[in-house]
């Protein structure tokens, strides 16, 4: 095993800590995921921001466990960020001091601006997209940045987060008006320029609405990251779960583990949609904690993978490659075939990036066995080919390595 990086994430809900393995320059995957619903901002916001002992608690206990994870791989750093629970708190700072000194971790309190920057940086190198609005709506806060022809134009940090709003207004059974006319309130804040047909949807709110709403209509692929929807036609269904008691979000398809506060990140999901005037939405399944690993992993790179680069491409081939043939002459030969193919309308134009995506990846099956080999290139592609290609895309170059060796007859 080489060397490994771990990072861990401190929100107001939860705490996750995450290991990845570096296998070359610019390839990486995750082998270790943890997460502790810790809660630190449990009942802070009626105790004027004060971290409470409960809070504090569960969350000394998280830091120790993941610590102790962390120790059985060769970590060679350890990044530790925490966000809108720490940085509001008057006894943050202290909190950090004591950890400091019980547990020997460093743990960076992260202003909103620098949480939606390590979001932006995580989507922008791992989606396939290139501008939008990412929006990540967390336990205290809501972190938005602004994405240009694949550059972070703008960011900003608006205190909205859902157990915010569920101890202020859900929790105290005030009417949904005033929950909705505080959101509404705190978006006028928000530059002009916070306009885009794309947002792109980080952390835990948008994700559970996604995989909802692919329960929802049956989707075929289980696969969070890249899904997408047009935002009219679940406008009625975000109002529906923001409206829905605890009985009913069953039946709108919400895991049972976000009962707590999806209906406030459903209120406030609708509302930043509409602001900033979005009609599509991209779903992120990677977030800060990436963009914190990404911005320490690609520092000598201007934060950005080079355009030829894909790295769950560099990634598949570094674990699972055998044939150490170059396939740049192998690429060289099918775009040569590829276009002649389409001087004949055989073929249409758009498929060349998934017939290449394929050629890189057309030997890692004989890792495991050379006889069927297609189809494990076919599974391995399915389940580890997740960054920067949309769905169509990925299904396609799973299902060009399942069919090699056929016969066109």
């Amino acid at each position: 095993m080489q060397a490994c990086t771990a990072v861990i994430d401190i929100g107001s809900n939860s705490a996750r800590l995450v290991i990845y393995e570096k296998s070359s320059q610019y390839g990486f995957h995750l082998i270790c995921e943890r997460k502790s619903k810790v809660r630190i901002g449990e009942g802070a916001y009626e105790k004027n921001g004060y971290l409470q002992e409960m809070g504090i608690k569960r969350a000394y206990l998280a830091l120790k466990e993941f610590i102790a994870t962390a120790k059985s791989y060769p970590i060679n750093k350890v990044l530790c960020v925490a966000t809108s629970a720490l940085r509001d708190a008057p006894n943050g700072v202290a909190f950090t001091q004591w950890i400091k000194q019980e547990l020997d971790l460093e743990i960076e309190i992260i202003d909103g601006k620098k949480e939606a920057l390590f979001g932006a940086i995580a989507a922008k190198n791992l989606l396939p997209v290139h501008e939008g609005i990412t929006i990540d709506i967390g336990g205290g806060s809501a972190d938005i940045a602004l994405l240009n022809d694949s550059k972070i134009v703008e960011t900003y940090s608006l205190n909205i987060g859902t157990v915010r709003l569920k101890e202020l207004f859900f929790d105290k059974n005030r009417p949904l008006s005033e929950a909705r006319a505080f959101v509404r309130e705190a978006l006028q804040q928000l530059p002009k320029s916070f306009v885009h047909q794309q947002a792109i949807g980080i952390g835990g709110t948008a994700r559970t609405l996604s995989k909802a709403i692919m329960k929802l209509n049956g989707y075929p692929l289980n696969l969070i990251h890249a899904f997408s929807y047009d935002v009219k036609a679940y406008n009625d269904y975000f109002k529906n779960v923001s409206e829905a008691n605890f009985s009913l979000l069953k039946y709108l398809y919400i895991s049972k583990g976000r009962f707590d506060t999806i209906r406030e990140g459903s209120l406030i999901w609708q509302e930043i949609l509409h602001h900033i005037e979005a009609k599509k939405v991209i779903t992120s399944g990677v977030g800060v904690r990436e963009g914190v690993f990404l911005h320490h992993f690609l520092k000598n790179e201007h934060l950005q993978f080079p355009k030829n680069v894909n790295p769950s491409i560099e990634s598949i081939l570094d674990r699972f490659e055998t044939q150490h043939v170059k396939a740049s002459k192998r690429k060289e030969n099918t775009i040569k075939l590829f276009n002649l193919f389409v001087e004949h309308k055989v073929l249409e134009n758009r498929y060349l990036q998934e017939l290449l995506y394929a050629i890189e990846l057309s030997t890692i099956g004989y890792r495991f066995n050379i006889y069927k080999s297609y189809e494990h290139s076919f599974y391995v592609t399915m389940q580890e080919f997740q960054y920067g290609v949309t769905h169509e895309e990925l299904v396609l170059t799973a299902m060009i390595l399942r069919l090699g060796g056929k016969s066109l007859s």
